[in-house]
């Protein structure tokens, strides 16, 4: 894999951020976005715990999915308060996916603003929390709606791999799913194996820390792959594409695609992953054969 650092910025105008990242289609960090936030000093495990305390939130563990694995199904549940004290208590590779405290505690939005200064769009009914304890782990995947993303990070570190969603074979995408095969845990320790994944030494990425108050900017599309260094949340503000056909191709996979797939994961599971497998392989050997 090549790598580069993500361009870090403390502010940046609209003209600027249009012409350099959002429509060339580069990640960036924001440092100073969220600081003017009351959130950036209000929001913590405590005040949470407060205010949502007693929700039933599932959550999820760093084991990959295989051919039998629903779509966004929960490996646990727990309430808000109880999670919090376990991620609290020291490592807990335990993680909670789109949690919309929002819901629950309304009084939230009223602590940061949207960034409609850099770009339109924002869908504005759902920002939504993830909550990771150290060691936990969002596997490779991009976003099923491909929309834009503004992550902003609060408490803790979080290290982010990055790449294009070009990149989706190199990355070996399982057809019909958002999701890469390979596992890319703890990557910068280990590099993956590139004897069984020979096209992913071919991916061009980025890479990134956040810590508290960064604000990672994800075009749509973008691949991506979180750990938690540290315990801590995220809030993601998602804008949509702002092209027809970016639309369209969300509208697709939300509902098209994604229901395929789980037909049949559950007619017929084995003989559906194994199909898959076929593909992956056939796209591999493409890749291979156009880098000669």
């Amino acid at each position: 894999m090549k790598l580069d650092t993500v361009d870090v910025v403390d502010e940046i105008s609209k003209a600027e951020f249009q012409r350099n990242y959002f429509k060339s289609r580069k990640p960036l960090v924001i440092k100073q976005l969220s600081k003017q936030w009351p959130a950036f000093e209000k929001w913590n495990w405590d005040y949470f715990q407060s205010l949502v305390g007693d929700q039933k939130v599932g959550i999820y563990n760093n084991v990959k999915s295989d051919a039998y694995t629903p779509i966004n199904t929960a490996d646990d549940y727990t309430t808000f308060g109880k999670y919090i004290d376990m991620v609290r208590s020291g490592p807990a590779a335990w993680r909670i996916f789109l949690f919309n405290i929002f819901d629950h505690a309304p009084q939230l939005m009223q602590d940061f603003t949207w960034p409609d200064h850099l770009m339109s769009g924002f869908v504005k009914k759902y920002p939504m929390l993830f909550v990771g304890g150290e060691g936990s782990i969002t596997h490779m995947h991009f976003d099923i709606d491909t929309s834009h993303i503004f992550h902003t990070q609060f408490i803790g570190r979080k290290r982010v791999l990055l790449f294009p969603f070009e990149e989706q074979h190199k990355l070996y995408r399982k057809p019909f799913e958002v999701l890469s095969i390979v596992d890319f845990s703890r990557y910068y320790e280990q590099e993956p194996d590139y004897n069984q994944f020979p096209a992913l030494r071919h991916a061009s990425g980025y890479e990134v820390i956040l810590e508290h108050g960064d604000t990672l900017f994800m075009p749509g599309g973008y691949w991506h792959h979180m750990e938690y260094l540290e315990s801590g949340f995220a809030m993601s503000l998602r804008a949509l594409q702002e092209t027809l056909s970016g639309k369209l191709q969300g509208v697709w996979n939300l509902f098209g695609m994604r229901t395929i797939d789980t037909v049949m994961k559950k007619q017929a599971p084995l003989k559906w992953y194994g199909w898959k497998k076929e593909q992956i392989k056939k796209r591999e050997q493409k890749i291979l054969q156009e880098m000669l």
